[in-house]
């Protein structure tokens, strides 16, 4: 797909963007009555879909269904998308296991005002996340969103603040966030088992023969007259250009920059958030990402090699790296501080982890040991990441998702910005106060070197609990003989 880079950037982010900053989406508000009240405690949530696909069906609406048919209090009460096809398989589907018919919509706007809505799953394409997310919360809806939660980072800030102003709970769909893992491993890093938390490192690697997202298949079925291809764009919304209908846009739209960002979104989101949370770092300060399309020479946008180094506030940097034309030979998934490691291996079902400890000479500890740190393994992430967001909305409790709109922003705020590096060959440092991303300059090195210079301390993750343990280094007492002579002065005073 041809795209020009400069000129199309420029229109998502002054049309798509500027809109949701704007807040001409919040007029659905007025449409559809807001939820202000609870349902009676013995009435079920009604869940509608909005573009039951791919995922959106074989997760949304499959995990959705068998939670409903194990008695959880849904129902599954709408299906919408743009291709009459996926209407009809998931509503189909429903009726099958569940024993209702739920209503049918094309446009997901109409089922918000129609539909009598708790709570929506969204599953469209990633340039459609952050309006749909905004529509269903300010009209008083729950909101599941599939990753990544919005395709640029000023849409991550938009959704954010609505959905904090709104009191609606939010979960994005990394469903790996549901891992116990997580939870056990920020909680021995607040107690300082590492001693000061230093670096993140983490993969995706996957390889095929026909390019990554290239097996999603095109069928004779998929045509103007069966998907609302306008629709579909968002060109009214100003969510994309017009562009002649394309099965291969359609069906493998990962391919392209103007619909999804690759690797970044797709993947690298994915493990980024999951160490986000494991951590409890959020937004970084500074991000660069590398890479290129390097084999996969298929008429793509997104490069098939790429890493993006993120540096956080807290004095820690994250990096994700991969290539979608190698997979038996990644790297492992850590977490380093200056006492020693975590380490998870790869992938994400995790039913343990590794405590690596540094040598005494560093730790002066010698009781320190290598061991396994044993955790509860869940086989279906997807089910107990869609568990969770019931589990969260009867208790009316936006905190007790496993991955909330905040952790989603700062997530893919990260990769985001090192798909923008990649592309616009720029350093980004994103201000985690006003909440402002900026092209890179001197500041972020120098604040270091200040505070080196200064004899500072270090920064820490948030909930740190154990004091200097790890993070004050040792005076060597010959350090004593350093300093500049000033005048002609020993500083040893010799």
């Amino acid at each position: 797909m041809k795209t020009t880079d400069v000129d199309r950037r420029d229109f998502l982010k002054t049309s798509g963007a500027g809109a949701l900053a704007a807040g001409t989406i919040a007029g659905l508000a007025d449409a559809a009555p807001a939820r202000t009240q609870a349902r009676d405690k013995n009435s079920k949530l009604r869940i509608g879909f909005i573009g039951p696909g791919g995922r959106g069906f074989g997760a949304h609406v499959k995990r959705l269904a068998k939670l409903a048919k194990e008695g959880q209090p849904i129902e599954l009460a709408g299906v919408c998308d743009v291709f009459t096809e996926h209407v009809d398989r998931a509503a189909d589907y429903i009726k099958q296991e569940n024993g209702n018919d739920p209503q049918r919509f094309v446009d997901y706007r109409e089922m918000l005002e129609k539909g009598d809505l708790d709570a929506v799953s969204i599953g469209t394409p990633d340039h459609w996340h952050a309006k749909q997310s905004i529509d269903a919360l300010n009209a008083g809806l729950h909101v599941y969103c599939e990753k990544p939660m919005t395709k640029t980072v000023e849409e991550a800030i938009d959704v954010m603040r609505v959905w904090k102003k709104s009191g609606r709970v939010m979960q994005v769909g990394v469903q790996s966030t549901s891992l116990p893992v997580w939870d056990s491993v920020n909680e021995q890093l607040r107690a300082g088992k590492l001693g000061k938390v230093l670096m993140y490192q983490t993969e995706f690697f996957r390889n095929s023969a026909m390019g990554q997202w290239r097996y999603y298949q095109l069928r004779e079925s998929m045509s103007p007259k069966t998907i609302n291809w306008k629709l579909w764009l968002g060109v009214e919304e100003g969510l994309s250009e017009e562009l002649p209908f394309d099965r291969a846009v359609y069906a493998q739209w990962r391919r392209f920059w103007p619909f999804g960002s690759g690797m970044f979104t797709d993947l690298f989101v994915h493990r980024t958030t999951a160490m986000l949370k494991a951590t409890g770092l959020r937004f970084p300060g500074r991000v660069v990402g590398g890479g290129g399309i390097y084999l996969e020479y298929d008429g793509r946008d997104v490069p098939d090699v790429s890493t993006v180094v993120a540096d956080f506030p807290e004095g820690v940097q994250g990096v994700v790296t991969a290539t979608m034309a190698c997979q038996n030979t990644p790297i492992r998934q850590l977490i380093r501080g200056h006492f020693g490691s975590f380490v998870f291996g790869t992938g994400e079902r995790f039913g343990s982890y590794e405590y690596v400890p540094e040598r005494p000479q560093v730790t002066r500890n010698s009781k320190l040991k290598p061991e396994t740190i044993e955790v509860p393994q869940i086989k279906d992430t997807s089910y107990a990441h869609f568990k969770n967001w019931i589990e969260a909305m009867l208790a009316d409790d936006p905190q007790a998702c496993n991955n909330p709109a905040d952790l989603g922003a700062a997530a893919v705020t990260t990769v985001i910005l090192g798909a923008r590096s990649h592309r616009e060959g720029k350093v980004f440092h994103f201000d985690d106060k006003k909440l402002r991303v900026g092209d890179g300059d001197a500041s972020w090195a120098n604040q270091w070197e200040q505070r080196s210079h200064e004899r500072g301390k270090p920064n820490h993750i948030a909930g740190w609990q154990a004091g200097d343990y790890g993070s004050v280094l040792e005076e060597p007492p010959y350090m004593k003989l350093a300093g500049p002579w000033t005048n002609g002065a020993d500083p040893a005073g010799s």
